[in-house]
């Protein structure tokens, strides 16, 4: 369940929100929604994979974190392991919300029934003057950025679908221990694809911003090698 309202001094002076990364606070998923603008950061410690949704045939990005439903391999403890957090999984509990009068400016809204609001070892998300906290600042920075990204996403990934740029992609893993894990249901760039791509449509992509996300995607794809070294230490150490 969810609970969304917009965060307000007056009704939200006191209400603290923990921003710690925590299993029991909602950071153990194996993946989270990632946005192209974000692309250079996300790519340095994470694989970008691409899914369809079912209904829509629409495409997101994926930063993946682990294997396996629930399996967060950054998350040790109380200790997040990446030097970087996507922002759709930094900025819980807090996400935009816009009233249905297109000329309103959108507001900062805050899911009350997430388990990181209310927790008394958290942060106030106002001073006492009613001023907004160093917390509330950074989320609603973020939240500006995720929310521009996604607005410019759709547009990279008509780019993906002219060009024909994606192609299915499945990884069948054999750990140390000789278990087994399986990736299934994403996709990613085709680099052959893109490098054969006609000069006109190189500047096209390149003059719409495109073409860097795209190389930022298929850069992070090394990363999988961590991310199955990160998988075997966890297996091995419990």
């Amino acid at each position: 369940m969810s609970r969304h309202v917009p965060v307000n001094a007056a009704d939200h002076r006191d209400l603290r929100v923990n921003p710690a990364p925590r299993a029991d606070l909602g950071d153990q998923v194996m993946s989270c929604l990632t946005v192209p603008i974000e692309f250079r950061r996300v790519q340095n410690e994470f694989p970008i994979l691409f899914q369809r949704n079912p209904e829509t045939g629409r495409l997101h990005a994926l930063a993946m974190m682990g294997f396996e439903e629930g399996e967060n391999l950054f998350l040790d403890g109380d200790r997040w392991t990446a030097r970087y957090r996507p922002l759709a999984l930094a900025i819980a509990p807090f996400r935009i919300g816009r009233s249905s009068n297109p000329d309103e400016p959108a507001q900062v809204h805050i899911d009350l029934d997430h388990p990181r609001v209310g927790d008394p070892e958290g942060v106030r998300l106002f001073d006492d003057s009613g001023l907004a906290s160093p917390l509330l600042e950074r989320a609603s920075d973020m939240l500006h950025q995720l929310d521009v990204g996604l607005a410019a996403a759709g547009d990279f990934y008509d780019a993906l679908d002219r060009y024909e740029l994606l192609e299915p992609f499945a990884l069948d893993v054999t750990l140390d221990d000789g278990s087994e894990s399986r990736l299934v249901g994403y996709q990613l760039i085709n680099e052959e694809k893109l490098q054969e791509l006609e000069a006109g449509a190189v500047a096209e992509l390149h003059r719409d911003g495109h073409l860097m996300p795209m190389f930022m995607a298929l850069a992070s794809l090394s990363n999988m090698t961590d991310l199955l070294a990160r998988k075997n230490r966890r297996e091995r150490d419990g």
